[in-house]
């Protein structure tokens, strides 16, 4: 297995019942990088990337085939989905913080994980919110309920719950589509920030998006990846007819 790579997907493929919501994806993703997962709605971008922290899991009726390696580790059979999900946050499309104050949100993960003792958990929110650009909004009212923020500062809460448990990998499912263009700007620039210690994977439907901020971009279609390249090859050299209809607007 190559050390520069976070993932390396062979052969996978998922299955709803009879339904073949993935087929055949080979994908090797590389360390300290963002990949984007571009492709219209229903062609399997957010299914394939919940695989890779095995959230596909809690759905009923589904089957997996092939491998995922997460460095070293197989994800079915090396690790445990609770480690897994430690190694590989997730952000998703809502912001969904836990209806308590802002600091138990940030302090959740790492007291799941057995840390209690308060000094340390002082240290670990504020790292965590000032990772995730938040930290001179909320430093003087981390007793606030998270749900009185905004929906953009939520969301940079989220992001900063899922770095206080010190994760490798961060996923995001569509993070900014429900934010206003500020907010999703500073998403944006935080995970270009967070690059350098992380590694990201995002579902967009914001072609604009993935070109502004990923190094790599996989188009998928219908279940399958069609292509997967540089992003600035991928949008000004695309290798497929169907990459380039997508990205020129002929369909999705």
């Amino acid at each position: 297995m190559n050390n520069a790579y976070e993932f390396s997907v062979k052969d996978l493929g998922l299955y709803y019942g009879d339904f073949e919501a993935l087929k055949h994806i080979n994908m090797d993703i590389e360390k300290n990088t963002i990949t984007a997962l571009i492709g219209p709605s229903g062609c399997g971008k957010s299914t394939f990337l919940k695989t890779l922290n095995r959230m596909n899991d809690l759905v009923e009726n589904i089957k997996v085939t092939g491998d995922i390696f997460l460095g070293e580790q197989n994800i079915y059979t090396d690790i445990d989905v609770i480690t897994l999900r430690q190694k590989v946050g997730m952000v998703f499309q809502q912001p969904n913080p836990f209806p308590k104050s802002i600091y138990d949100n940030v302090a959740y993960g790492p007291r799941m994980q057995g840390i209690t003792k308060k000094s340390v958990l002082d240290e670990i929110v504020e790292h965590s919110l000032r990772q995730a650009a938040i930290w001179d909004e909320v430093k003087g009212k981390l007793g606030k309920n998270a749900l009185s923020m905004s929906g953009g500062q939520q969301q940079r809460l989220c992001i900063a719950r899922t770095l206080a448990t010190q994760p490798e990998v961060i996923l995001m499912d569509e993070p900014t589509s429900a934010l206003d263009p500020i907010s999703t700007l500073k998403i944006e620039e935080l995970a270009l920030q967070l690059k350098e210690k992380y590694t990201i994977v995002i579902v967009t439907h914001n072609m604009q998006q993935a070109s502004r901020i990923s190094d790599k971009t996989a188009f998928f279609l219908l279940g399958e990846l069609i292509e997967y390249n540089e992003t600035s090859n991928l949008f000004t050299r695309p290798l497929q007819k169907k990459t380039e209809e997508y990205i020129t607007g002929r369909f999705g």
